[in-house]
């Protein structure tokens, strides 16, 4: 099999020959160091010699996609604004004078190009749809969650602005790369170590409804339908595969009940698994043989439908190389 019909076989729940392995977006400062260990020059160089199987390519961060200013706080959530800007919004009519971006003003091109050159990879794409994200990022997240309760109207409004910019923009990026794709892939994190970012009845309310039109969206342009979340999720995952979504990631190992073991025992069959080595812990104390150990563990717990990959995506410089050479052999084995 190449690698990406592999990959769209286990996601699918069709006869693979082996799980499947992503190596995940290491941290900027590893690369170096894996580089390094591995005796290579390049990430692409790297990713080919530890046959990686899937790249993530979402539209907004494929170079400059967006040509408004507008949109810089849907595209870099990761650096919120010093004071929310819809911190002191207490009415529906308030969200008209914020400057929601448009989704006719992103071009599609540079994540075309990328899909275009991806080569023997199974391809994850569309915008990413952190809307949570946007709308903690907007509100400050002690607002956001106190909406839930006392401005539930305002903040179904203020939700429904901001996923309906990424609904619009995904049907800008599907109908340009057509079978370029294989997944569409988007991701909210709702999940703390402990538990959800708030109550199951709330995440049915507030967060699901979009979840399900996304994954809609994805199935009806015909593409497979991965969903990110970090953290404990167990107890809205029977409602995220209902939803409709095939495939989730990354399996937080140490979150409360995201072990491999009670993930097998609720959901082994009704939805694909990516992710779940351990990075807390495992891939950065451990030695490459009790690595390679976990991992066969968790292909015999979560297999056939796995594809191997970090707890979290983002490995940081503490990983050893070795565990890394570790996780990738065990994964082909």
């Amino acid at each position: 099999m190449t690698h990406r019909e592999r990959i769209r076989a286990i996601i699918a729940g069709d006869t693979a020959d082996r799980c499947g392995f992503w190596l995940g977006q290491p941290h900027p400062e590893l690369w170096p160091l894996l580089n390094r260990h591995f005796g290579t020059r390049t990430e692409a160089e790297l990713r080919r010699l530890l046959q990686d199987e899937v790249v993530l390519l979402s539209a907004e961060y494929q170079g400059s996609t967006y040509d408004g200013p507008e949109a810089a706080i849907f595209f870099d959530i990761l650096h919120p604004p010093a004071k929310p800007p819809l911190a002191d919004c207490a009415d529906i009519s308030a969200l008209d004078d914020f400057p929601w971006p448009d989704a006719n003003r992103l071009s599609p091109a540079p994540v075309l190009a990328a899909l275009q050159n991806a080569g023997d990879i199974y391809r994850g794409s569309g915008t990413w749809c952190p809307f949570v994200h946007v709308l903690i990022n907007l509100f400050g997240i002690d607002n956001y969650l106190v909406n839930m309760y006392e401005r539930p109207k305002l903040l179904h409004a203020a939700t429904d602005r901001v996923c309906q910019f990424y609904y619009d923009a995904n049907e800008r990026v599907f109908a340009a790369a057509g079978n370029l794709m294989d997944g569409f892939f988007f991701g909210n994190d709702i999940g703390t170590q402990l538990d959800l970012l708030c109550s199951p009845r709330h995440f049915e309310e507030f967060m699901l409804p979009w979840i399900r039109q996304f994954a809609a969206q994805g199935h009806r342009h015909g593409y497979q339908v991965l969903l990110h979340s970090c953290g404990s999720i167990h107890k809205v995952m029977d409602q995220m595969i209902d939803a409709g979504i095939d495939c989730l990631h990354p399996l937080q190992a140490r979150a409360a009940g995201m072990d491999a073991e009670t993930l097998a025992r609720r959901f082994k069959g009704r939805v694909a698994f990516l992710g779940g080595v351990d990075t807390q812990e495992l891939m950065t104390h451990a030695s490459p043989e009790e690595v390679r150990a976990e991992v066969r563990r968790l292909k015999i717990l979560l297999g056939p439908r796995l594809i191997v990959s970090p707890s979290h995506e983002a490995l940081l410089s503490n990983v050893p190389p070795a565990n890394v050479q570790a996780m990738a052999e065990a994964a082909r084995e």
